[in-house]
């Protein structure tokens, strides 16, 4: 970067220096998110606390045409955060003030830097909770979900984070400040909102959100299920869906995962079983009475092996740990795993399960796989050592197929981690030339000089050599 020195003086003047970070070791803390086989260094990490230092940031990297990138708790897994054109990462996590909550109106008005869990605890003496709760949501923040679309497990009840945001304060990539939506949703003019979440930063920046809160369920009841083989269990979930119930959550783990788990906490868990599968019921106690005698009928008639259901809130929480903890316990395997989230069609399920399975024997790989079975979200684990570079190839070329099969049966690309640089040059899978180009003149409406977040999402240019100045490995390995 040019004029090093210059910036840095220039960002301390709005930040305060100990908030400007330049030198090898601080910066190296930076160079990735959760998607680990990305890695490139920012020039500086710069740690804002409000909007307005936000704004005057931009503003500056403007002037001096520094690309920008901004980043939450680097909990992401498509290198959404990875800052491939150098540059500042504007890290966001000073910004974590609960503003306000509103119980009459079911309302936080919140930093975007705040966390989903922090959100919650704020909002639990009145009865309410943020219901968006990626298996990160102790670390991850509300502008990280806003970026990428996040949903986790309860996704398929309470919808992913865009059912879940009112509005928010928008610093465009200009350094200007707007507001877009608000504490009541607004249906009389453009969604713009809709827009911004989901774009990945690469539209501007969100500083602050009005988010909605949602009543916690008069009644919960928490269904742990083993089965011999995951076509038993993905059929089983299917069944459920066309039986006219719709469970807060529906989660799938493969017998390598909960395996892993087992060995780490104790939880006992079945190690017999093949498949393991959780349902969680919500509602009015009679409505969730009758659902649970059909989710545990359709469960037997899917040749379920073992079925239980939480006795009290400690047992419903282990049952959620053995999810929770499903990725952190592969390191057990291997010390590296590369996490995707295609999507298909719940009724192809099955299909998926085996064609994932084909794929794996032919690069001769390990890959786990936990599902938000019941919105067909599949996040398939493929597990290498970064350190050979054989495995890195087979787990990139792998990741291709099992992304293009997903496409091939109907679905599509992502979930809830989004494009990032991870899936950029599989866009063309999902969407038509024309289309592509659609998005990149929306993008350069907002982004003109393409220094807000450059190098994500969408395949611009579209050679993978030329993709940022940082050299990833994926493209140094000709994987694409």
């Amino acid at each position: 970067m040019e004029n090093l020195k210059q910036v840095i003086a220039e960002l301390s003047q709005i930040v305060g220096e100990y908030h400007v970070l330049h030198k090898d070791v601080d910066l190296a803390l930076y160079d990735c998110d959760a998607e680990t086989l990305d890695v490139a260094r920012p020039d500086l990490v710069v740690l804002p606390a409000t909007s307005e230092e936000v704004a005057a940031v931009i503003k500056l990297a403007n002037r001096h045409k520094i690309p920008f990138t901004p980043r939450g708790a680097g909990t992401g897994l498509s290198g959404g955060a990875t800052t491939v054109m150098g540059g500042i990462s504007l890290v966001l996590t000073r910004m974590n003030k609960i503003i306000s909550i509103d119980p009459d109106e079911q309302l936080a008005h919140v930093q975007i830097g705040a966390t989903n869990t922090s959100v919650s605890k704020s909002s639990e003496k009145f009865g309410l909770y943020f219901a968006p709760d990626p298996s990160s949501q102790v670390a991850s923040t509300i502008g990280g979900n806003m970026a990428e679309n996040a949903g986790g497990a309860h996704t398929l009840k309470y919808g992913m984070t865009t059912s879940n945001i009112l509005g928010a304060k928008f610093i465009l990539p200009n350094g200007d400040t707007t507001t877009i939506g608000g504490p009541y949703r607004d249906s009389l003019s453009m969604d713009l909102l809709g827009l911004i979440v989901g774009s990945e930063g690469t539209l501007g920046i969100a500083t602050e959100a009005y988010l909605r809160l949602t009543p916690k369920a008069k009644s919960v009841e928490t269904m742990l299920a083993y089965f011999n083989s995951l076509e038993e269990g993905g059929q089983a979930v299917s069944d459920i869906i066309a039986h006219g119930i719709i469970p807060a959550a529906m989660e799938m783990i493969d017998r390598l995962s909960f395996g892993c788990v087992e060995e780490s906490l104790h939880l006992g868990l079945n190690l017999n079983a093949g498949a393991l599968l959780i349902v969680e019921l919500d509602g009015p106690p009679e409505v969730i009475h009758m659902e649970r005698e059909s989710v545990e009928s359709i469960a037997k008639t899917n040749a379920a092996i073992e079925i239980k259901w939480a006795a009290d809130a400690y047992e419903r929480t282990m049952i959620w740990k053995a999810r929770k903890s499903a990725f952190g316990a592969l390191g057990r395997i291997a010390p590296h795993a590369y996490v995707l989230d295609g999507v298909i069609p719940r009724s192809r399920l099955k299909e998926a399960i085996i064609e994932i399975d084909k794929i794996a024997k032919h690069y001769e790989l390990t890959i786990s796989n936990i599902y938000h079975a019941g919105d067909g979200n599949l996040h398939p684990a493929l597990l290498y050592d970064r350190s050979k570079e054989k495995e890195v190839k087979a787990v990139l070329l792998a990741a291709k197929e099992i992304l293009e099969t997903c496409v091939r049966l109907g679905g599509t690309l992502s979930g809830e981690h989004g494009i990032g640089v991870e899936k950029l040059l599989e866009m063309s899978y999902a969407f038509a030339p024309e289309d592509l180009e659609a998005m990149m003149r929306i993008k350069r409406s907002f982004n003109p000089q393409d220094l807000c977040n450059p190098g994500k999402l969408l395949p611009n240019p579209k050679s993978c050599g030329e993709s940022g100045k940082r050299p990833l490995l994926r493209y140094q390995l000709s994987a694409c």
